[in-house]
């Protein structure tokens, strides 16, 4: 697993939890700025201009973003 730094992490749980809040109560105008608020800061963060976006890397941040458990711990592995 790929070392994401600890605000690339944070702001994709927050995009996934915002995301989740939006499906269950669609057409909330300030979950859907926050969620663009959110994907321009996982989109630009400087993390993906260091290196190559991939479709891996983006997968491995999103499930990093939907799990529960000790995220810290498995950043670090």
């Amino acid at each position: 697993m790929r070392p994401f730094p600890d605000d690339l992490v944070q702001a994709q749980q927050e995009w996934s939890a915002t995301y989740r809040q939006l499906a269950e109560r669609p057409g909330r105008t300030e979950l859907r700025r926050s969620l663009y608020r959110l994907s321009t800061q996982l989109f630009f963060h400087r993390y993906w201009q260091r290196r190559r976006q991939g479709p891996a890397g983006w997968c491995e941040l999103r499930e990093l973003g939907r799990s529960d458990g000790d995220v810290k711990g498995r950043l670090h592995q």
